[in-house]
């Protein structure tokens, strides 16, 4: 292979890859500006992969190609609902954002492979016929050079995580809804002496974290998966927080770290293809993202500076 076909294989796996966790991460940056620690992101993504999986193993005759788009919306509705559970339990019911999150992550793969038992009488689903792939996009491949490395053999969805985050962000920075966000994940008292309804805020910032976290989840198992079983999203939420918080919560930054992630991801794939590390044993490959994970927070975390009030309930009394 040549260099430039090595580069342009290299950069479309990784912009594929780094997608599930930039949807997931841009959820959590929303979340966590609220003052809600997400946690559950992990739990959020396996629900959103197991019932785009579900759904698109039951209708895919009947949407035929456009079976995953649709699969994403379940998956982000499922994320949603998720989502709600924990809002209740840490704005309303003022839980521990930690515990709350992590109950939701021991209680999704149990669900999940659970109820795939249930449906289909096995551990896991078959294969989904209807994916994401992998696809040019028209005119944009035509550019010279360009068109090769970013704009073949990609996909849709991946793509669109990266309009989505430069949105986020400036939903977040730039936006009346923005300010008031971040007001409450900074200074509660002072947003609700100002008329803000703080918990009315917090709720949205959680519930639109689980509707971009159950799309993560739902894009990785449509496009990457490609079915779902216990092991499917397999620490991906939790790589997605890593990237949120070596992003410094900003949607911009938790998107290039996912892609910094996504990276990491792809050469245990493709590892076999490219002349410099193809002589690497593939479990060395294959561990490398989530020891690289650690190595990002315990760096990383003590160095950020989260919202003020990030983890903390509010309570109007005081």
């Amino acid at each position: 292979m040549s260099f430039l076909s090595i580069l342009a294989l290299l950069i479309s796996t990784t912009i594929i890859y780094s997608a599930p966790l930039a949807f997931t991460a841009v959820g959590g940056a929303f979340s966590e500006h609220g003052g809600v620690v997400n946690v559950g992101l992990e739990g959020i993504m396996t629900m959103g992969a197991f019932s785009s999986i579900v759904f698109n193993l039951t209708f895919a005759d009947q949407f035929g190609s456009l079976t995953p788009w649709i699969g994403l919306l379940v998956g982000a509705l499922i994320g949603l609902a998720i989502a709600w559970v924990h809002a209740l339990a840490t704005v309303t019911l003022r839980a521990d954002h930690i515990v709350s999150g992590t109950v939701i992550n021991l209680i999704a793969p149990a669900l999940g492979v659970f109820l795939i038992k249930v449906i289909y009488g096995k551990g896991q689903t078959n294969q989904i016929n209807e994916s994401f792939g992998y696809s040019d996009i028209p005119l944009l491949d035509k550019i010279p050079i360009l068109g090769k490395l970013f704009f073949q053999n990609t996909s849709y969805p991946a793509l669109l995580s990266i309009v989505v985050s430069i949105l986020a962000s400036y939903v977040i920075y730039k936006t009346r809804f923005g300010l008031r966000l971040r007001s409450v994940g900074e200074n509660p008292q002072a947003a609700d002496t100002l008329g803000l309804n703080v918990a009315r805020l917090r709720y949205q910032g959680v519930l639109i974290s689980g509707f971009l976290g159950g799309i993560g989840g739902a894009l990785y198992a449509e496009s990457i998966a490609l079915n779902f079983a216990n092991s499917t999203i397999a620490g991906q939420g939790f790589i997605a927080m890593a990237a949120m918080i070596y992003g410094r919560w900003n949607p911009i930054g938790a998107m290039l770290a996912s892609m910094f992630f996504g990276l990491s991801q792809s050469l245990s794939v493709i590892g076999t293809q490219i002349p410099v590390i193809k002589n690497i044993p593939a479990v060395w490959l294959q561990i490398f993202p989530y020891v690289l994970t650690i190595i990002v927070l315990t760096l990383f975390f003590g160095k950020t500076k989260a919202p003020k009030e990030d983890g903390i309930n509010y309570i109007k009394s005081e």
